[in-house]
């Protein structure tokens, strides 16, 4: 199964995903950008730069879009491709009301009008490849199949979804039986993405959906930094082997930001999101530390305490 790194707002940057691929290797098929959006009519500065070609070496990098009509699509598909790629992933499953509310993200899978006219803008893009990642619904994990016809007239190399609707951001159960229906109607190729934090999780997929043709992690892969490497090789690791690589991740991003930014507070925001998911590895009492540390000094010691 081909195996995508999800785009997480905050935590994948071009700094996480640079030394990622350094540390665990060119294990992930790609890695797909957070969302690219437009702010006050162009395309966000700072998500351009997070996708600056200079700064995203040494893996393949699908940036994502995320929009709300023709005219965004076409600002941010234009900006994406004027960098010099020709990957975009198409974000409809972004379930924060702050987009939905404006019709972008997973509220997308309820606009089949749009979709048409994305349909058939692509068709003047042919030498751009573009893919999906989407929820299944806002409210009913059944709502998909109202755009179930479009995404299959799409030019697409592959649809990921996430089984769960909008509504539920990222708890709740995940809709499989709706997930096995999207599977079964799709002429894409489909990418199961959601509640994967070890080998086993990802196994399972494969022998519940035999025709899925990839996965995506995203949050277990935060939690467990190795996950992409132990999938790719099918060999779990100990637990000693994984503290000493998530070392060794930090260690890079901690001398990129030190090098990159200045004063403390300004390096301590970028470093500490870092540890967010890992506490299951690292244990509270680190994790603790860690996220009260108001100072380098303070931090370096409570990192020097993960063992």
């Amino acid at each position: 199964m081909r195996l995508y790194v999800a785009p997480l707002q905050g935590y994948t940057g071009s700094a996480w995903r640079r030394f990622h691929s350094k540390v665990y290797g060119p294990v992930a098929e790609a890695y797909i950008s957070p969302f690219v959006r437009v702010e006050k009519g162009e395309p966000r500065r700072r998500d351009l730069r997070d996708i600056a070609p200079d700064d995203c070496t040494g893996y393949r990098l699908v940036p994502q879009i995320i929009f709300r009509n023709m005219d965004e699509f076409n600002i941010l598909a234009d900006a994406v491709c004027s960098l010099g790629y020709r990957e975009i992933d198409l974000n409809m499953g972004c379930p924060f009301p702050l987009q939905t509310g404006k019709g972008r993200g997973a509220a997308m899978v309820g606009r089949r009008d749009l979709l048409e006219e994305v349909a058939r803008e692509m068709e003047n893009r042919r030498d751009v490849t573009f893919s999906v990642k989407m929820r299944l619904g806002m409210e009913n994990p059944d709502e998909w199949k109202g755009i179930a016809g479009t995404l299959n007239a799409m030019p697409l190399s592959h649809i990921t979804v996430h089984p769960r609707t909008a509504m539920q951001g990222y708890g709740g159960e995940l809709y499989l039986e709706s997930f096995g229906e999207f599977l079964d109607s799709s002429r894409h190729p489909v990418i199961f993405n959601g509640e994967l934090h070890s080998p086993a999780d990802c196994i399972a997929v494969g022998r519940r959906f035999p025709t899925v043709s990839g996965v995506m992690i995203g949050r277990g892969l935060l939690a467990r930094p190795s996950l992409a490497a132990e999938i790719a090789t099918g060999e779990e690791w100990d637990r000693d082997r994984r503290i000493a690589h998530i070392l060794s991740f930090h260690r890079d991003l901690s001398a990129y930001s030190r090098e990159r930014y200045c004063g403390e507070s300004q390096i301590l925001s970028m470093l500490k999101p870092f540890w967010d998911y890992l506490e299951p590895e690292i244990g509270r009492k680190v994790a603790k530390r860690i996220r009260k540390a108001g100072s380098l000094r303070s931090y370096g010691t409570a990192v020097s305490e993960v063992r």
